[in-house]
């Protein structure tokens, strides 16, 4: 198989957000006894569509177009030969097995083991580990094993985007 030629490659970003708009970084100290840098929501942009998971499943919109507005940070993830077609393809087998709504946690299967399993798909990377080991770093103090059976119960959402229901519009 020939490989394709190099104006067909896509590139792949991973936004990045804090959603306690820096309170992490201020309060992890106190209540946790370690410093976060911040509380991460990810979503993986290409094709000029944002795509991540939350407790509604697999959604997309407008990169930035979430209220969480534009992200705190972008992550290059490099380039993808992967077409729209078999991404969209990918995204709906996705939907309809490992990343279902009510399989949402918002500690072992969130928006982020979402991204990094789109970014290693698309490019054969993962996404930055301060991203993926946050959930066992906060785990990992008293407050956070204390906070557990009420932080197992959150599932996070961004308001704004389209529930993604397959290829074209297909449910």
């Amino acid at each position: 198989m020939d490989s394709l030629p190099q104006h067909n490659l896509q590139p792949v970003k991973l936004y990045v957000y804090d959603l306690s708009k820096g309170l992490a970084r201020r309060l992890s100290p106190i209540m946790l006894g370690k410093q976060l840098e911040g509380i991460w929501h990810t979503s993986v942009v290409l094709y000029e569509e944002e795509f991540y998971f939350g407790g509604a499943g697999i959604s997309s919109c407008p990169p930035g177009g979430t209220l969480l507005g534009p992200p705190d940070s972008v992550v290059d993830l490099g380039s993808t030969e992967v077409t729209e077609d078999i991404f969209m393809d990918y995204l709906t087998s996705l939907g309809e097995s490992s990343f279902r709504a009510e399989s949402y946690n918002l500690f072992e299967h969130n928006c982020n083991t979402f991204s990094n399993e789109v970014a290693q798909f698309l490019t054969g990377r993962k996404i930055p580990s301060y991203i993926t080991d946050l959930p066992s770093e906060v785990l990992s103090t008293p407050f956070g094993q204390a906070l557990r059976p009420i932080l197992d119960s959150i599932q996070i959402q961004p308001p704004g985007g389209n529930t993604f229901s397959g290829h074209n519009g297909q449910s």
